[in-house]
């Protein structure tokens, strides 16, 4: 990142999480004794060059006060909508009389609680002089099915040069707010940022990430995620063994 720009970031969650099913919204169902959002927010709040973060909300919202991150002053808060684009759109809006056009602004899921500090540098890193921006990725290692009539296999796709999208994704300011926008005027629904910049004929950059940055879909996603950070913490407290002198 240049001199003078500034990141900033943006969680919309807002969703209800359809396809978990419940009456929880998923990114509020309990993750190790924490709603799954406060581990989401827990991950971006460990980097300090974050200037604020912006969740977008439900309206009627009443769980997010609860989280403790609710009360971190670099956490702010914004009416969300019924569609991604729309809940980042609202976030990029609250931001509007702080960032400037130039600034970077990553967008990370409320869901995805796995994501590591190192993997969000590394981002920040591949992406701060990139003229366009990028996302976090991982390539695909299974072999890909098409699907046809009576969940009956009609094809093998090649796996060559696909990538799985994971968040955060991050772009400068006043490019997302452009590709949004236009998004929404074309109602054209977006399942991420990087699909909206796109449109605008603009490449963004993959960036590897490590494939267990999860996102929370369906319910069994919950106790893979539970593992994946119980292995993490293990592995932090691990002691160092010291090397036998040679």
């Amino acid at each position: 990142m240049r001199r003078g720009e500034r990141l900033w970031a943006v969680v919309p969650a807002a969703g209800r999480g359809e396809r978990f099913g419940g009456r929880r919204p998923k990114q509020y169902i309990p993750l190790l004794g924490r709603p799954v959002l406060s581990w989401s927010l827990s991950a971006l709040l460990a980097e300090p060059a974050i200037r604020a973060i912006v969740v977008a909300l439900s309206d009627g919202d009443r769980r997010f006060a609860r989280l403790p991150e609710a009360s971190n002053p670099r956490v702010r808060t914004c009416r969300g909508g019924v569609r991604r684009e729309l809940s980042v759109a609202s976030a990029l809006e609250a931001l509007a009389g702080d960032a400037r056009d130039a600034d970077w602004v990553l967008v990370h899921d409320a869901a995805r609680p796995c994501l590591q500090l190192e993997d969000l540098r590394a981002l920040v890193s591949a992406v701060g002089n990139d003229p366009v921006g990028g996302l976090l990725a991982a390539p695909v290692g299974d072999t890909l099915k098409a699907e046809g009539r009576d969940r009956r296999s009609d094809r093998t796709v090649p796996r060559e040069g696909l990538w799985r999208a994971l968040t955060p994704q991050m772009f400068r300011y006043g490019v997302l707010r452009r590709a949004l926008r236009l998004s929404i005027e074309r109602e054209r629904a977006v399942t991420d940022e990087a699909s909206a910049v796109e449109a605008l004929g603009l490449r963004p950059r993959l960036v590897p990430g490590r494939p267990d940055n999860l996102k929370i879909t369906l319910p069994g996603d919950c106790g893979l995620a539970a593992a994946i950070i119980t292995t993490r913490g293990r592995s932090a407290n691990r002691p160092r063994l010291r090397r036998p002198r040679i």
